[in-house]
């Protein structure tokens, strides 16, 4: 545990990297926070919520995380909380994972807006990074599918490229909503707050189009398939339809029956191979008209 004290000229700002009860209790407001607040801002895995009691503000967002994931995502594996508890011109910033913009304590921040809306701004962001990455696979994997052989094109990474950008996309949706709720005392962050809001819904967007074109990328895989099948079963039809007359008539002169008079014309085995091929050659003559070789 980390705890870090920032004191501006009118407003302090503690930020708890790597918290857990033991070093909350050093704040001097610790038992003046509501308890639900304390043990939602400690909780892994929690969703993005806004709420207030009295002169207490609990904030709480959630940032991409870039570390390695597995195949198999859930929130907690593609996202990082942060944790803001406001209290008159006390912020007090809960995080249990680094983050490099909670260590700029060095930048001059003239009030708790200005600390609040430079870290939101940044957790926002750290999603457009993932999310361009899908779409740049997407791009790659279309030209394979359209351009290269199909039978080299990834579905599976296609589907956890989908899994993730819906997973990114409803942490960013619930991001949003705490957006909404949030209250400015300030008027002169209004545009702020609201190009954050509008990044937000610019990357909504982006996501949904990602997942519009994984949709849309998986149905052309399932064409392109699906009419190979078709050109396999053309193949065999045509096939089957030349050797089944032949078959038939090698089946007929195959029988042991003891009367068949043709068996002792001089010319019969020639002329049983001028009906076969002239059956063939029929065949061939019917499918050309036909277009369907």
């Amino acid at each position: 545990m980390q705890l870090t004290e920032y004191k501006g000229e009118k407003f302090v700002w503690y930020d708890c990297n790597r918290a857990d009860i033991k070093a909350l209790k050093q704040l001097e407001i610790f038992d003046q926070i509501p308890k639900n607040f304390i043990e939602d801002s400690l909780e892994l895995g929690h969703l993005p919520k806004y709420e207030k009691k009295g002169n207490f503000e609990l904030i709480i967002l959630r940032a991409f995380s870039d570390k390695k994931q597995p195949e198999i995502v859930n929130v907690a594996q593609v996202s990082n909380k942060i944790a803001f508890i406001i209290y008159d011109n006390i912020l007090i910033s809960i995080h249990r994972k680094h983050f490099d913009y909670l260590t700029h304590y060095d930048k001059e921040f003239k009030s708790i807006e200005q600390i609040l809306f430079f870290s939101i701004k940044n957790m926002i962001n750290s999603f457009e990074k993932p999310l361009t990455t899908h779409s740049k696979t997407i791009d790659v994997l279309e030209r394979e599918l359209l351009l290269k052989n199909a039978q080299d094109f990834s579905i599976d990474k296609l589907y956890y490229i989908k899994s993730k950008t819906r997973m990114h996309k409803k942490i960013i949706q619930v991001n949003q909503n705490v957006l909404n709720q949030i209250a400015i005392k300030n008027a002169s962050y209004h545009s702020e707050l609201q190009d954050i809001k509008d990044t937000t819904l610019n990357l909504l967007l982006t996501a949904d189009e990602i997942i519009e074109d994984t949709q849309s990328l998986l149905n052309s895989y399932l064409s392109i398939t699906a009419q190979k099948n078709n050109e396999v079963m053309k193949l065999l039809t045509v096939f089957s339809v030349f050797f089944l007359p032949l078959t038939f008539i090698a089946g007929i002169y195959g029988m042991n029956f003891k009367f068949m008079p043709e068996l002792e014309w001089e010319y019969s085995y020639v002329v049983v191979w001028l009906i076969m091929l002239i059956i063939s050659v029929g065949i061939w003559i019917w499918f050309k008209k036909k277009n369907i070789l």
